[in-house]
């Protein structure tokens, strides 16, 4: 064979399970089809929240939380539609997959502490210190570097795999612009992404959000759906993704939903609120996206914007300058384009809600503290951010054909359906993430060991 292992995608999925097959001897080839994979990849999109429920992190801190708990509420969160091998082989594996990637590969992992998420009901949230996605896959590319037994091969695209009866497995690779070349392998995993950046794809499965901005990688096109298609593989939850509810626009640089967390609002187009905010981001896109011309205001405070400065996104939102700051309400209704009556409404009522001197209309109950002058502003809209649904897996990431497992085929990431359930009310944060390092971290370990 050319190698043990060929691994198709050098985003967070791909790197997991070559680091996971090569720490245990196999000789692995990572191949990306994009030259630029270091920063046009979902992984370095990403704020690098990795969930895990029961780890070393919780402990020291003496936070109660599990495997099970964490379980339940996916469960709740997909309202009991989440893909449940996947779903149970995730949370089963992510505590050790967080205290892995720190202690054998060096990543400098620590639990985020200073917010709650939309779904979560413990802090169970592990990141990098920038709290970057680019700078967590960096953290995962030198950890590549340091194996001699993996190869990186970039541009390098794979068209398609032979899975014979008996023998190697065959993958179809090319250059750009060259003439497709063989490659036999003891074993395939398919970490190329989902199918986000796919219009005809986006438009079959997912009408809803067909026309909303596409705010992940170029190189998401579906080709892990069509090269499993091609053997037979099993596809399912093709109607799940993950949106979200605050982009800024037109600077394309996503909000970071804890300013929501810490008390921000989301006001229309004619300066009123129009839901609960901290339902969740993923399922806001098309709330947002529903307003009149799709565009909203997402309002913070001084307060706010300091808890939120650590977060790489929301720093790069201030040097944009896409923070308009209003002195007061008449600012604000004049910056939006609306009447001080409207604004004062709103506002009024929200504080009312956040000082629990009545119920919010919209059933909120997350405040942290009242907004107060001076309202920082930022123009926002809903975006799709990448898919859930792809390659049908078991609790190995082995893909399925008819409900069984195919010999030396594995899927991670976006390429396989992850735990979200169907739409986009299932993902919680972190979701796509843990899928893409978690099946990784699984593909590899099953692969090493059966090859």
């Amino acid at each position: 064979m050319d190698a043990d292992v060929l691994v198709a995608g050098a985003g967070a999925a791909g790197l997991a399970a070559a680091l996971a097959a090569g720490e245990r001897g196999r000789s692995v080839i990572v191949l990306d089809a994009r030259q630029n994979f270091r920063q046009d990849s979902n992984t370095s999109m990403s704020t690098a929240m990795i969930p895990a429920g029961g780890s070393r992190w919780q402990q020291a801190l003496g936070i109660d939380d599990d495997r099970e708990l964490f379980y339940a509420d996916i469960i709740r969160k997909t309202k009991g539609a989440a893909y449940e091998p996947v779903a149970r082989a995730l949370t089963r594996t992510a505590p050790t997959l967080v205290e892995w990637l720190a202690d054998r590969h060096g990543l400098p992992l620590s639990l985020a502490t200073d917010v709650d998420y939309p779904g979560h009901s413990r802090r169970r949230c592990h990141t990098v210190p920038e709290r970057s996605g680019q700078a967590l896959h960096g953290h995962l590319l030198r950890a590549i570097e340091a194996l001699p037994s993996v190869t990186l091969a970039v541009p390098m695209t794979l068209q398609a795999v032979e899975v014979p009866g008996a023998g190697p497995i065959r993958a179809i690779v090319s250059e750009p612009g060259g003439s497709p070349d063989t490659i036999e392998v003891g074993a395939v995993v398919l970490a190329t992404g989902g199918f986000g950046g796919n219009q005809e794809l986006v438009r079959r499965h997912l009408p809803s959000i067909a026309d909303a901005w596409y705010f992940g990688s170029a190189g998401n096109n579906g080709s892990a759906i069509a090269i499993g298609e091609n053997v037979g593989a099993d596809l399912g939850y093709l109607d799940a993704y993950q949106g979200h509810g605050s982009v800024a626009t037109p600077t394309g640089i996503m909000v970071t939903w804890t300013a929501i967390m810490h008390g921000g609002l989301i006001l229309n187009g004619e300066g009123r609120r129009f839901d609960d905010e901290t339902q969740g981001y993923s399922e806001y896109a098309e709330k947002v996206l529903a307003q009149p011309t799709g565009v909203c205001w997402l309002v913070l405070d001084e307060r706010i914007d300091q808890l939120c400065r650590p977060f790489a996104d929301y720093a790069r939102l201030v040097e944009s300058g896409a923070i308009h700051w209003a002195a007061d309400r008449d600012e604000v209704a004049s910056r939006i384009g609306v009447s001080v009556a409207a604004v004062d409404r709103t506002l009024s009522d929200a504080d009312a809600a956040a000082r629990s001197q009545v119920p919010d209309a919209f059933g909120r109950r997350t405040w942290e503290q009242p907004l107060a002058a001076p309202y920082g502003l930022v123009r926002i809209t809903g975006a799709l951010f990448h898919t859930q649904g792809g390659l049908l897996v078991d609790e190995q990431a082995r893909v399925l054909e008819h409900g069984r497992p195919m010999r030396g085929l594995y899927a991670a990431g976006g390429a396989a359906a992850g735990m979200s359930g169907h739409g986009a009310a299932g993902y919680l944060a972190g979701n796509g993430l843990l899928a893409a390092l978690g099946l990784g971290f699984l593909a590899g370990s099953t692969s090493a060991a059966v090859g």
